[in-house]
């Protein structure tokens, strides 16, 4: 639908960087560069004021309000003075043109500026005009010391701003030291530093008597659960007594 409406090539479709307090002057340079073209200046706002900056009075400046109105409205160089408060606006400036459009951009209005190029399905080229384009920004200087400085110089110096900021100390974090393991004190914890606590020794299981019934009592549990009665231990395996075992003869 967009597509249908539009007239102009995508290479003849152009941003130039700007600075708003130079669009005027700039205005004037396109305008002279084109001067063979049938140019339309549009705006949102404030036609008059940019008229009657204009070197070439015969140059027709309007806004948006009355170019919606007009539907038979064409021109061969449309020039967008700024961006229209509503991104579909801009489709119907851009409808105007038949051979060339182009925007003044200030650095501020790059952000209104991907809502018209996503509904439009595809970037604005921007150039750059010597005198023009936005004033780069300096980097921050960067403190010679801080090249020089180790981490714990800089944790300080981090936390002595954050004091002076805040009025208040920076809870200070320690790190958990790490264990020292001897070659012998080693083999006393596992890989992620436990002790390996010994196996206690149990202690000899003691016959203490025979309860109601007449079954051994002793002090633990243990394996030694093959005890007399008397509470010592058995010194050999079960045996059998194959003859007990043999069926009597009639």
């Amino acid at each position: 639908m967009l597509t249908a409406s539009m007239s102009i090539k995508p290479n003849n479709h152009r941003i130039y960087q700007c600075k708003t307090d130079k669009k005027l002057e700039l205005l004037n340079k396109v305008i002279l560069d084109n001067s063979n073209l049938d140019i339309l200046v549009v705006c949102s706002k404030e036609s008059q004021i940019i008229k009657n900056a204009l070197e070439n009075r015969e140059i027709k400046v309007i806004e948006d309000k009355e170019l919606i109105k007009n539907k038979d409205l064409k021109c061969e160089m449309l020039i967008s003075y700024d961006l229209p408060i509503k991104n579909i606006v801009y489709t119907a400036r851009l409808s105007k043109a038949t051979k060339k459009a182009i925007i003044l951009l200030d650095e501020s209005e790059q952000k209104d500026l991907y809502e018209i190029e996503m509904l439009l399905g595809r970037a604005i080229k921007q150039e750059k005009i010597e005198g023009f384009e936005y004033e780069k920004s300096e980097p921050k200087d960067i403190d010679p010391k801080r090249k020089t400085m180790s981490k714990e110089q800089i944790k300080e110096v981090a936390k002595k701003r954050y004091e002076e900021k805040t009025g208040e100390p920076k809870e200070k974090t320690y790190d958990k030291p790490k264990r020292d393991y001897g070659d012998e004190d080693k083999k006393s914890y596992d890989k992620n530093g436990k002790k390996n606590w010994d196996k206690k020794k149990k202690a000899p299981n003691k016959f203490l008597g025979k309860d109601k019934n007449g079954k051994a009592i002793f002090s633990g549990k243990s394996g030694d659960r093959n005890h007399h009665y008397d509470g010592t231990p058995k010194t050999s395996g079960r045996t059998i007594n194959i003859k007990a075992l043999k069926p009597k003869e009639d």
